[in-house]
């Protein structure tokens, strides 16, 4: 299952609340809370997030699952805008090919590992 994410927003927190909402509701339809195994994964998934604010990337990371997406947080990339989600090439970068859509601007289909391939 995939959530697709309709709404823009206007500041990069609110689009990256918007991110991780999404990735929650995706995990919750892949790993339905029917009892209390499953509903304890589910808040574990949920509360495990961390959000790290770099020079030019801002980091979403899972704890224990790895990094989740990267999001452009500078206006002065010289192949992205602002916003741009990426997928990880590896922990400390992203996969500079294609962004997979902008927090910003709304739009985009997400999962629970993060954006989608191309």
């Amino acid at each position: 299952m995939t959530v697709y994410v309709k709404e823009g927003a206007e500041t990069i927190v609110a689009g990256l609340g918007k991110m991780k909402d999404a990735m929650i509701r995706d995990y919750i339809g892949f790993m339905p809370p029917k009892d209390d195994v499953r509903k304890n994964m589910c808040e574990r998934y949920e509360n495990n997030f961390t959000i790290t604010y770099g020079k030019k990337y801002i980091k979403i990371t899972e704890r224990g699952g790895g990094v989740k997406a990267f999001v452009v947080g500078v206006d002065n990339d010289k192949k992205f805008k602002k916003g741009d989600i990426l997928k990880p090439a590896g922990y400390a970068a992203p996969a500079r090919n294609a962004a997979r859509g902008n927090i910003l601007d709304g739009g985009y289909p997400i999962n629970w590992t993060g954006p989608l391939y191309l």
